[in-house]
């Protein structure tokens, strides 16, 4: 087993998701020699070890030292042996400490490993005596992220050779993100507590810390009625055996369904594909702009849209949607290699939606906007987005968007002619930064009627231009629950279906 080194902590949150080791059940299996001089301390080994002397050796160090000089110069050959005694003590233990050779390995797991902001992890930790002597005295010492908490700390008693010990902490954190855990360290100790050493393992485990999802009710929002609702399947074959689509068989195939004609050309067994599932489509479009959003922390306007972005993109799966999370620069999750950008089950849909909305952060919107001048204007900030949607026909469109000028208005409202519905969640930014959340200063019957008033001389004109152009509008403010917003589109567009009916008659 390889002797661990002295490993450097990885940053405590990484800006962006970065490649992790591929890890078997041990969950990040670490091993070495704790006690044992390796390859990186061939030179100087012994030295580094005198440097991991306590205040008590160091003091019995001087003690000794100071009572060799006095008995030089008193000439007390008694104080003498005292001071060698004194000196050498330390000495000993620092050496017996520094040769010996026995070996532990260490695990971590995660229970779970990716766990909703403000929800808790257990991390178990295991060390296990694979050398033929038992240990001394151990404390087993985790890195973890001050985010998560304070660091833990375990003193283990003696470990019989072959044996192991267990232990487990929790760690918690209310901002999402993804958080490195380790490297795992060993801090030996003599019987006299003359010197500590100090060993790290190199390997490290990453908690992974979505954003909190809510439970929605099932609405019929626009886009079902114009034939993107619920999972249907379309006929391939309509003219008989001959024109059907073969494929080759896979494991679980009904051999009923075995195309003989196909088989006997191709010289593979083939199965007959008579039905494709053609699933309905929902973009979620998050606006990431720095500039419109203000303030920080789990309470936020933008964690507010993280978390109803994540939400929302969850309840879509479960209902048979295929689902895309689209942001303001134009990226969009899972990438363009797919079918339009939509594939993927639904299981695994959602662990990539939930890690990557785990590391989303604000976007430089001054950057992505060829049109911002020195004067520091936004420029036409969601251009991106638009130049994506433009290119396919989307089922139903949910936007969660900040902050919006009347040109980033206009980009929006474009939007609305490639989808078959459209519902926007705009989030007031002076209302999230002037109140405490579930604050209000007006009634929720006057808060609904403004958000249904096309024509209320109240309405910022940003809103009026997105429900002029098809949106189904709700202006989100400090305290709004994301389920209650949810059944207010549904009735919200419900009401403006029957307006448009009516007006047709």
């Amino acid at each position: 087993m390889a002797t661990p080194g002295a490993g450097t902590p990885p940053p405590t949150r990484p800006p962006q998701p970065a490649p992790q080791p591929q890890r078997g059940p041990a969950q990040g299996r670490q091993g070495g020699p704790p006690g044992a001089a390796g390859p990186q301390q061939a030179s100087g080994g012994f030295r580094t070890a005198l440097g991991g002397l306590t205040t008590r050796g160091r003091s019995f160090v001087a003690a000794g030292v100071a009572a060799g000089i006095c008995a030089y110069v008193l000439g007390q050959p008694d104080l003498l042996r005292v001071g060698l005694l004194l000196a050498i003590l330390p000495l000993v233990c620092v050496a017996v400490l520094y040769r010996t050779r026995y070996r532990v390995a260490g695990s971590r797991r995660l229970a779970p490993s990716r766990v909703p902001a403000m929800s808790e992890s257990r991390v178990h930790l295991r060390v296990d005596n694979v050398s033929r002597i038992p240990t001394g005295l151990l404390m087993l010492q985790d890195r973890v992220p001050y985010v998560l908490g304070p660091r833990p700390r375990f003193v283990l008693d003696r470990v019989e050779p072959g044996g192991h010990r267990e232990v487990s902490y929790r760690v918690r954190s209310d901002l999402r993100g993804r958080y490195p855990l380790g490297p795992l360290q060993l801090r030996l100790t003599d019987p006299f507590g003359m010197c500590e050493l100090t060993r790290s393992f190199s390997a490290f485990d990453t908690l992974t810390v979505v954003p909190r999802v809510e439970a929605l009710p099932p609405v019929r929002l626009a886009g079902e009625a114009n034939g993107y609702g619920e999972s249907r399947t379309r006929a391939l074959a309509f003219a008989g055996e001959d024109d059907v689509i073969p494929r080759g068989y896979r494991h679980g195939d009904d051999l009923r369904r075995v195309h003989w004609r196909s088989t006997a050309k191709y010289g593979e067994l083939m199965v007959r594909r008579e039905e494709q599932p053609h699933r309905a489509r929902c973009t979620v479009l998050l606006d990431t702009r720095r500039s419109a959003y203000y303030g920080a922390g789990p309470d936020s306007a933008f964690e507010w849209a993280v978390s109803a972005a994540a939400s929302v993109s969850t309840h879509m799966l479960e209902r048979g949607f295929a689902v895309r999370l689209l942001t303001d620069t134009g990226s969009s999750v899972p990438g363009p290699e797919g079918t339009g950008g939509y594939v993927g089950d639904s299981s695994d849909m959602a662990g990539v939606l939930l890690d990557t909305l785990a590391v989303v952060d604000h976007s430089d919107d001054l950057a992505q906007s060829p049109g911002s001048g020195p004067d520091g204007a936004h420029g036409d900030g969601l251009s991106r987005a638009y130049e994506v949607l433009r290119s396919s026909h989307e089922g139903l469109l949910v936007a969660f968007l900040g902050d919006l000028e009347e040109e980033q208005a206009a980009n929006v409202g474009r939007m609305r002619q490639r989808a078959g519905g459209a519902v926007a969640f705009v989030l007031d930014s002076d209302d999230w930064t002037a109140r405490e959340p579930g604050a209000r200063s007006e009634p929720p019957a006057e808060h609904g009627a403004r958000e249904t008033g096309a024509e209320d001389d109240d309405t910022p004109t940003p809103l009026r231009m997105l429900r002029e152009a098809g949106w189904t509008v709700l202006s989100v403010r400090a305290g709004d629950s994301l389920p209650e917003l949810w059944q207010r589109a549904d009735r919200y567009r419900s009401r403006e279906e029957q307006q448009e009916a009516g007006a047709t008659t």
